[in-house]
Parts: structure tokens; sequence; C-alpha cells
């Protein structure tokens, strides 16, 4: 069974630029240039979560909060 971390992450849409503002153990502040409309914020999320922890973006999903800024986020690591 895969181990599974679990972020509890604030989002700030429709930023000038996506980015992880800051990081302290498993709270993440994160702004993306998306907006939030039809998912795309929680898309642009997802990308930025699994680039940054270098997973592909099927192992990141949106456990919390889809429709808002906080969200618990699960990361599948292999």
């Amino acid at each position: 069974m895969p181990d599974t971390l679990r972020l509890s992450v604030t989002v700030t849409p429709n930023a000038k630029r996506s980015e992880v503002v800051a990081r302290d153990g498993t709270n993440w502040k994160i702004r993306v240039a998306a907006k939030p409309v039809e998912g795309a914020a929680n898309t642009a999320v997802i990308a930025l979560v699994a680039e940054t922890l270098d997973v592909p973006k099927s192992m990141v999903v949106i456990v919390r909060g889809l429709r808002g800024r906080k969200k618990l986020v699960s990361v599948y690591l292999p």
C-alpha cells in the first residue's frame, strides 16, 4: 500500500503567477494564476503540488474543499 501525504493548502486564485508561497510542514500557501471557474483553479493546484513534489498529477487528489480556498490534498507516494 502506498504512503499518503496529507497537505492542508490555502489557495489564492487569479494570481499573477502560479507558485508555492509558503510551506510549513504539511501547511502550504499556494497562488495560482487560474480563475476559480469550472474547476480551473483546482486543476492548477493539483498540477503545482505534483510538480513541486515531483509526482504524477494522477497521484494528487483534493479530498476536501473543492469549492473553497482551504483544501485538504492527499498525495500518494510511490
